[in-house]
């Protein structure tokens, strides 16, 4: 997959994009980067430590978060998409549900479109990723967390943006799926969704997990947002286990590292003689 200038596998490798939110109320790094100067220096950071990737954000989408108008979020994100593309040369997504502002954010040179909502809150967002040509990202949501069968849910919820992704005519290699860990699930819900990662694969389209910091971590270990790396870095080595395509981090150094180390240990003496959780 080709984003920005540079080619992607789909397989055989985790890339981690790294998280540069310009907002001022995000659930862990709020008012950190959310000026231009401030933001170079995090993404100059982020690259500098291996992130293959930066997602930007001009919209905290933490439970109970805060509407952002269009025009807002826009004068947040573009003029970084702008000087981080200058400056570092780096692939840039965007993290946006707005069609408004993903048009703005491509216009200043985003490079991929990160959509919470999988094309399903914004009707006019498919068209224009459609017509952008980018690749996207279509994440899992729902504004509830009532399901007969979990997995066979999120399979059809996502099956339901693949098919308004083909109607719009964007093209099956620039998709990329993501099961949304942190939103319309219960801690329960996400242990097991993350758990149940390949049986996504069934969809055939390559997998971002994005667990960085999130709530079911905090409520697993009974630990504040700040103190959640350990909990994170184990679900980035699942996520190179179950072969995603990318993870979506805060800790671009530490979470490179442990791609790193799960991979080797992956590949050592051939991936097939690894014991993996489901043959246990």
């Amino acid at each position: 997959m080709r984003i920005g200038k540079r080619e992607f596998e789909t397989k055989g490798h985790t890339y981690v994009m790294g998280i540069l939110n310009i907002t001022p109320d995000s659930f862990s790094d709020g008012g950190k980067w959310n000026n231009r100067d401030s933001a170079l220096r995090h993404a100059e950071e982020m690259v500098a430590q291996g992130a293959d990737i930066i997602d930007i954000g001009g919209e905290s989408t933490r439970p109970g978060y805060t509407f952002v108008p269009e025009e807002e979020e826009i004068e947040r994100v573009a003029p970084v998409i702008e000087a981080v593309k200058a400056a570092f040369g780096v692939p840039v997504s965007l993290d946006t549900y707005k069609s408004r502002v993903a048009l703005a954010g491509i216009s200043a040179g985003a490079d991929l479109i990160n959509d919470i909502w999988g094309l399903k809150y914004d009707p006019k967002m498919a068209e224009v990723i459609a017509q952008s040509g980018l690749p996207c990202c279509l994440m899992h949501n729902r504004d509830n967390t009532e399901y007969r069968h979990l997995m066979t849910d999120v399979t059809s919820d996502l099956a339901q943006s693949l098919w308004q992704a083909r109607e719009a005519g964007i093209g099956k290699e620039k998709i990329i799926l993501d099961p949304g860990v942190g939103f319309g699930k219960t801690r329960e819900q996400n242990l097991e969704v993350i758990c149940r990662l390949e049986e996504l694969d069934k969809l055939g389209y390559p997998l971002l997990l994005g667990c960085s910091r999130k709530s079911v971590i905090g409520l697993t270990l009974d630990l504040p947002a700040s103190e959640r790396l350990e909990g994170t870095l184990v679900t980035t080595a699942w996520a190179v286990m179950k072969g995603c395509m990318f993870v979506r981090v805060h800790d671009v150094k530490e979470n490179v590292r442990a791609v790193r180390m799960a991979e080797a240990i992956m590949g050592a003496g051939g991936q097939e003689n690894c014991v993996c959780p489901e043959q246990v």
